[in-house]
């Protein structure tokens, strides 16, 4: 699957096979501390939050306490 934002692409695929490495070799086995990739997922998310920038994102539903309300029963907002 690709990013959100072409650009950011090659900062996912790179995230990801650091990711898969680390959790099939490492923290499967039990080895907890080491994060390898946290800097990839820096730079990967920083790409992101660009992204959604630039497209004009509007995440402020998914900041929007609703379980629980009756909002939870509502079906989607067509946009």
């Amino acid at each position: 699957m690709n990013s959100i934002g072409p650009e950011c692409n090659d900062l996912k695929k790179e995230y990801d096979a650091c990711f898969n490495v680390w959790y099939s070799e490492s923290f499967l086995k039990g080895q907890y501390k080491a994060d390898p990739c946290s800097e990839l997922l820096k730079s990967y998310r920083s790409c992101v939050l660009k992204a959604i920038k630039e497209r004009n994102i509007d995440l402020s539903d998914i900041e929007a306490n609703i379980i629980g309300t009756e909002k939870e029963k509502q079906p989607p907002s067509e946009k």
